[in-house]
């Protein structure tokens, strides 16, 4: 047993003589060498079973605290290395000048679904017709989920530029080329930081989100499944380019479509007494259908009822048997919103009583045609908030106002934890001040590496950090 003894500390003096003589755990950390780092955890472990317990504790904490003061650095590095950006460029460019309209999506996701290929990421397809759901990491809990929508509008392009859309009464009037193309940089990063994921970046591409509901269709498909968060961004043109801009709780709108057609009998203008008129009867709808808001609701709970549209025929002498009007409700919460909706019927059918008219109103529910608000998580948004102010600095991140715009995302944030943000395109010298659904619509590509960047980096430092 003596010999033993004498044999192990001999041992011993020789390791710490090869290590340099000292007993100080931490100065490999302190001088950052993957080397002695690996050496001193070995020296431990020879030493007891305790010492390689602090050891690796150590180790840990530090290589912890160099991911995350460096990650975001090397994440956004990426992200605007020149090939890089030219690629995002590229991308944006192809998809803004072959524009889809929803559910037509074809080329735009036979695009993403090469790049993928390329990239070595897998991926389900189809989904809610034209959509995927991609996913990089290690396949196993926790999952994150990052979404682009992919689909354009019905508007001919008004800018005149040499990726002017080749397709003549479509066009990407809202941004969504660019948020597939920040989607597909995203991919990219993580792709090449996916040994660093410890869980799963699902990457969500979506159709129809202009008044398709492809976010509901790509739920009832399972893009979901095994989720716990996700996280969308949107361009803006009132903010400075790369500028992040979200609130906490209510976002955006609920929003809802009605029709309503009022029926009366129809006569000769001329002889007005020998008709029952519709016109009359909805004129008086579309002025009480305004008291909903202005006299009913509370002035600190934001509320709208438009009427858009408003057709009794073109004849110039002939008092219609029918009028068909129809707009727009929204509201910041689900009890406000249908209380709205119970009362745009109410007004409608008994006005038109009024004036011996019968009324009947569609809010086109077949067709799912509601959209919820979008709420942020307040955990969830704060998580953006903290990579945002990282990535771009403090005084880049801004906290925005409610907007009576609507979103299907919002059926993303009623089915998990969700957080919806925006980032800036706006540029004065390039003439992108327009807003979206506008013929004049374009953005300052310079957006395109920091969305990929922060879609990248809001992934990461979730899985990361939990």
């Amino acid at each position: 047993m003596a010999i033993w003894l004498l044999r192990y500390s001999i041992f011993l003096l020789i390791l710490a003589i090869c290590n340099g003589g000292s007993s100080d755990l931490n100065s490999p950390y302190i001088d950052g060498g993957a080397s002695s780092s690996y050496l001193t955890v070995e020296a431990s472990d020879q030493r007891n079973g305790s010492a390689s317990s602090t050891s690796s504790s150590l180790l840990s904490r530090s290589s912890h605290e160099i991911w995350k003061k460096d990650e975001l650095k090397e994440i956004l590095s990426f992200a605007r290395r020149r090939e890089n950006v030219e690629w995002l460029k590229r991308l944006r460019r192809k998809i803004h000048e072959n524009p889809e309209l929803a559910y037509e999506e074809i080329e735009t996701s036979r695009l993403i679904r090469e790049e993928l290929d390329r990239m070595g990421v897998d991926y389900r397809f189809p989904m809610a017709e034209t959509g995927l759901r991609a996913w990089i990491g290690t396949g196993d809990p926790p999952f994150v989920a990052i979404r682009a929508d992919m689909d354009a509008l019905p508007i001919q392009e008004a800018v005149e530029w040499e990726h002017k859309s080749k397709v003549p009464g479509k066009m990407h009037a809202c941004g969504h080329d660019a948020h597939v193309a920040m989607l597909i940089g995203a991919a990219k990063i993580l792709k090449s930081r996916e040994h660093l994921l410890k869980g799963t970046a699902v990457l969500l591409f979506q159709p129809a989100e202009e008044a398709g509901i492809g976010a509901k269709r790509m739920i009832e498909d399972g893009a979901l499944d095994d989720v716990e968060a996700i996280f969308a961004v949107h361009v803006s043109h009132e903010h400075p380019t790369s500028v992040i801009g979200s609130r906490p709780g209510p976002l955006l709108a609920g929003c809802g479509f009605f029709q309503a057609v009022i029926s009366g009998k129809a006569g000769h203008a001329g002889n007005p007494h020998n008709s029952v008129d519709p016109v009359l009867a909805a004129s008086a709808a579309v002025i009480s259908l305004q008291n909903i808001v202005s006299r009913e609701a509370n002035p600190l709970d934001s509320q709208v009822v438009s009427v858009a549209s408003f057709n009794g025929g073109d004849n110039l002498d002939l008092i219609p048997k029918s009028v068909v009007l129809g707009g727009t409700f929204r509201a910041f919460s689900n009890a406000s919103f249908y209380q709205v909706r119970q009362r745009i019927e109410e007004v409608i059918v008994e006005q038109a009583s009024v004036y011996r008219c019968t009324a009947t109103v569609d809010f086109f529910e077949k067709e799912h045609r509601f959209y919820p608000p979008t709420v942020n998580d307040e955990r969830m948004l704060e998580h953006v908030r903290k990579v945002a102010t990282e990535l771009v600095g403090p005084e880049n991140f801004r906290v925005v106002p409610p907007m009576m715009g609507a979103e299907d995302f919002s059926f993303y944030s009623e089915a998990v934890p969700a957080a919806f943000f925006y980032i800036g395109v706006r540029n004065e010298t390039l003439g992108s001040i327009h807003t979206g659904h506008s013929p004049y619509f374009m953005i300052d590509e310079d957006v395109l590496p920091t969305g990929a960047a922060v879609h990248a980096a809001i992934a990461e430092r979730y899985l990361n950090n939990g």
